[in-house]
């Protein structure tokens, strides 16, 4: 490519990055001038203009954090195929690679692959010739003979796929077997066919995520059924951040705005702990949880009398806020680490799959809880 060509590139996709770093910049308060050539859409610049464009984006790169970016891409509606590739490719063809643009490589690679896929396609269908076939675009034709140091990834997969429950996922060691397994791999993850590898990895962990997710609401939805059937109108939630007698009629709302809010199959930062510690509690209020570390009235509930009942029209249970002092607990993405090393993931990255104590970006009193 002669050197004219290449400055075309550069700025053909230095145009089609600039809205959504724009976006970026506004959605978080990020304060950089803009660029003025690429603000105004100069279709052919001098070399200066090129140069100011490479610099602007740099310094967004340096600004813009793994958590931010992932929160945008999977909330904005500005998401294309070509956006992915470009941003991808932006980050790829770097001299130098930070651990930042690692983080976001890792991220953008599955998300591509995820856009590409088909929503229907079978986890067995998910091989590794498959995912470099569909992601050549980008990274070209890849010999798909896996390194030696590359196999344990598919053990940690069985066991992440063996997982019975989202809790049992979150705290046997999967995540951190699979960190382990790309902080080793240093600079050595940039060659092709661990990145297929990898976004092959990453892609099926998402689906263990949220199909153990979508079990443990539908078993929250049949502990609550359960419960108002024996007449409980009020359980100890305080373990979920909830309070000591919240209605079932409540954490019923709640639990439904959740399932509407886990219809997108790849999104990420949902409350997983809420969750997790939500079925724990019904499941001790009907008697069938452990009750270890738990104060007596984690698993008192209240009834009904026949004698209220009769009284008055069943009510709505008087709706009390949900608790969001205590700090948020974060389990770790696969891919992130500790930053001890060039290409390991800095610790104040929010991690994908991450595990909240409140809920600060979200009101379940709004709009009726649904």
């Amino acid at each position: 490519m002669t050197d004219l060509n290449q400055l075309t590139a550069e700025w053909n996709a230095a145009r089609i990055l600039y809205p959504t770093y724009s976006a970026l910049a506004r959605e978080f308060v990020i304060d950089l001038t803009p660029c003025n050539d690429l603000e105004t859409g100069v279709e052919q610049p001098p070399r200066e203009s090129v140069e100011q464009a490479r610099q602007w984006l740099r310094e967004m790169d340096e600004r813009i954090q793994i958590h931010q970016l992932r929160q945008f891409l999977q909330t904005t509606t500005m998401v294309t195929p070509q956006l992915l590739q470009t941003l991808l490719l932006h980050h790829l063809h770097k001299d130098e690679k930070s651990p930042s643009d690692r983080d976001k490589i890792d991220f953008l690679i599955v998300q591509l692959f995820s856009l590409a896929a088909p929503s229907r396609l079978e986890d067995s269908s998910v091989t590794l010739e498959y995912v470099a076939k569909t992601l050549s675009p980008v990274l070209g034709n890849v010999d798909t003979t896996v390194p030696v140091w590359l196999t344990p990834l598919e053990k940690v997969l069985q066991s992440a796929q063996n997982a019975r429950t989202l809790n049992e996922l979150l705290h046997s060691g999967i995540l951190e077997r699979g960190r382990k397994i790309k902080i080793q791999a240093g600079e050595n993850y940039f060659l092709p066919v661990a990145m297929i590898a990898f976004a092959r990895f990453s892609f099926l962990m998402r689906r263990c995520f949220f199909r153990l997710m979508h079990q443990d609401l539908n078993a929250i939805f049949d502990g609550l059924r359960e419960l108002e059937q024996k007449g409980v109108t009020t359980i100890d939630c305080r373990r979920a951040q909830f309070s000591a007698e919240e209605p079932t009629l409540r954490l019923r709302m709640i639990c439904q705005s959740w399932k509407v809010m886990f219809q997108a199959e790849y999104s990420s930062g949902q409350p997983l702990r809420m969750l997790v510690d939500l079925r724990a509690a019904i499941d001790d209020a009907l008697g069938r949880g452990s009750a270890q570390n738990v104060s007596p009235r984690s698993t008192a509930v209240k009834k009904a009398t026949p004698a209220a009942a009769a009284a008055k029209p069943a009510a709505k249970p008087a709706v009390k806020p949900v608790n969001q002092a205590a700090p948020a607990a974060k389990a770790a993405a696969v891919g992130a680490a500790p930053a001890t090393a060039k290409f390991q993931v800095s610790t104040d990255a929010t991690q994908e799959f991450e595990v909240s104590g409140g809920m600060n970006d979200w009101n379940p009193d709004a709009n009726g809880g649904q």
